[in-house]
This record gives structure tokens, C-alpha cells and sequence, in this order.
């Protein structure tokens, strides 16, 4: 099983632009899986054409016992099915086992945002005065405004940005690119970043991260960790939100469109999702955010 791992992880990689943090935990959760086919005395861990939908929902009924939640026990089985499918797909396998296993039954969870006044005074954390500082205002603002993945973000290269027709050209998932429009308060944050980013090459040993944005004082390209630490200070300062990651001004960016009249389907181009019901979920918060307000406003809501 280990070369057919490696094979699949190198293509998720170089074919499909998964990210890094996204391929360490599908490496896990294959390793997990293999100690598990180990253990079965009648499935050889080397041999997956013996491995059926029967030996899947025992290894699920056997991550549901060591307590795993079903949230963690989808994303594992995605991550088998997506592998299963690449070996069908390559020929190793005649069949795909795990089509005939489904997913468990998840709770619905409504993505966190910050509103419009939170996100107005997280953008004035940053201390302008100090170049990390003007390099955090234009990591902040170009979160905000296009919605932008922290991995789409990391892969930025000067030549993806065009401030004169205020846009970017973003790679996602799969490779797929498209283009992105930047709000005038992210185009004037991030032209005052690349005119100090000349100091931040400098601190690079060779090329400073082949042209990427965003680089770290030493010229190297910033990481999902140095980043996801930067979001937890930075909104840890201005929201008590359970959660605060890059995802989080994503989140707070489709919500902001949508309650202000923006088109679904328009939002769901500039997120890069590829079905229309993963965008769906923001049109539920701000259906509970108009039922909040209802409530408080109408006299004759209660």
C-alpha cells in the first residue's frame, strides 16, 4: 500500500493543488487506515483488492469506538474514497469499495464570521509604523475582500497581482484558476506592502520564495502556521469567536455580500466552491441574522 500512498499523495499534489496542510492530513489518515488493514489477519496490508466495503465500515465502526467524532470520521472517510477512486481510476483496482460505504450523518454547522463593525476595527490592529505590521494590514484586507482560501492566498506570485485593474488571478483547488476583483482599501494595503517588500526580500539567502506575495522577515514565503498565528492575535483582539483562523474573514466576506444583495451564484464564483450548495450554507446565517433582527425590531414579532 505504501508506494500506491505515495503515488496518490505526489498526485493530489502536483495534479490537483491540494495544500500542504490538507496532504499531511490525508497522509495520516492512509497510514491510520494501513495500521488498521495490518491488524486484519484475513485483509494483507500490501494487498487492497482484497479490501471491500465490509473491511471500510469496520475500520469506521472501529474510529467511532475509539471515540473520533463524526465529523473527523467523514473527513477520513473522504479521504479513502478520494483514494479509492484515484486506484480505480489508475487501474490498480477493478471496482471502487467504497462507493457502496456512506458517510455519517453530520450536524449542520453555521460557518462564524465577524460583523461589518468588527471587521473595521480588526483591520486597525496592525501597527502600521512597523513593515511586518503594513505587511499583516494587506494580509488582512485581501482576506476580506475577495474571500480568498489561506492556501490560495500563500500561492500568490507578484505576477498574479494587477493593482491597476484591481484583481488577482488565484489558483484553487484542482488547479483551477479564476479571477478575483480587490476592494480599493485592499489594493491601496497591499500597493503599501510591495513597496517595502523589496526589505523583506533581502533577508532571503537566493531568490525570495520564487516571486511569491507574502514573505516573512527573513524572505522566506510565509507558511499556513505563521499566518493562522497572526489571525488568532490579531481577531483575538477585537471578537471572542470561538474560532479564529483566515477562514474566518472568508466566511465574513460572502456573509457580508450576501446581506447586502449580492448574487449567489456570483459569490459562489468568487469563492472558487464548485457546487452552489456549499455557498448555500451563508444564505442560512443571513437568514438567521434577519430573523434576529425581525425579532428585535418588528412590535408585533413576540
Amino acid at each position: 500500500m505504501k508506494k500506491h500512498q505515495q503515488d496518490f499523495l505526489a498526485y493530489l499534489r502536483k495534479e490537483r493543488n491540494y495544500s500542504a496542510h490538507t496532504i499531511a492530513a490525508y497522509e495520516d489518515d492512509l497510514t491510520l487506515f494501513a495500521s488498521f488493514l495490518a491488524g486484519q489477519g484475513n485483509v494483507p496490508g500490501s494487498d487492497l483488492r482484497s479490501v471491500d466495503h465490509l473491511v471500510l465500515r469496520a475500520f469506521l465502526g472501529v474510529l467511532l469506538e475509539q471515540g473520533f467524532s463524526k465529523r473527523t470520521i467523514a473527513r477520513k472517510l473522504a479521504c479513502l474514497k478520494s483514494f479509492f477512486s484515484y486506484l480505480h481510476r489508475r487501474g490498480v483496482l477493478r471496482s471502487n469499495p467504497s462507493t457502496l460505504v456512506s458517510s455519517p450523518k453530520l450536524e449542520k454547522r453555521l460557518p462564524q464570521f465577524l460583523d461589518e463593525d468588527t471587521v473595521a476595527r480588526l483591520m486597525e490592529q496592525p501597527d502600521r509604523s512597523t513593515p511586518e505590521g503594513v505587511r499583516d494590514t494587506a494580509i488582512l484586507e485581501l482576506l476580506y475582500s475577495t474571500g480568498i482560501r489561506l492556501s490560495e492566498m500563500l500561492g500568490l506570485k507578484l505576477g498574479d497581482v494587477n493593482l491597476y485593474d484591481r484583481t488577482i488571478k488565484v489558483t484553487g483547488k484542482g488547479n483551477k484558476q479564476r479571477i478575483v476583483p480587490l476592494g480599493s482599501q485592499a489594493c491601496r494595503a497591499i500597493n503599501a506592502y510591495l513597496r517595502i517588500r523589496p526589505g523583506f526580500a533581502r533577508g532571503s539567502a537566493g531568490p525570495a520564495a520564487s516571486g511569491r506575495v507574502f514573505l516573512t522577515v527573513r524572505g522566506n514565503g510565509m507558511n499556513p502556521k505563521g499566518v493562522n498565528l497572526l489571525m488568532n492575535k490579531y481577531i483575538g483582539q477585537v471578537s471572542e469567536i470561538a474560532k479564529k483562523s483566515p477562514h474566518v474573514l472568508r466566511h465574513s466576506c460572502a456573509t457580508h455580500l450576501l446581506n447586502r444583495g449580492a448574487d449567489l451564484q456570483a459569490v459562489r464564483e468568487l469563492l472558487g466552491h464548485e457546487s452552489l450548495s456549499t455557498t448555500q450554507v451563508y444564505t442560512h446565517v443571513s437568514i438567521d441574522r434577519l430573523k434576529t433582527v425581525y425579532a428585535r425590531a418588528h412590535p408585533k414579532a413576540t
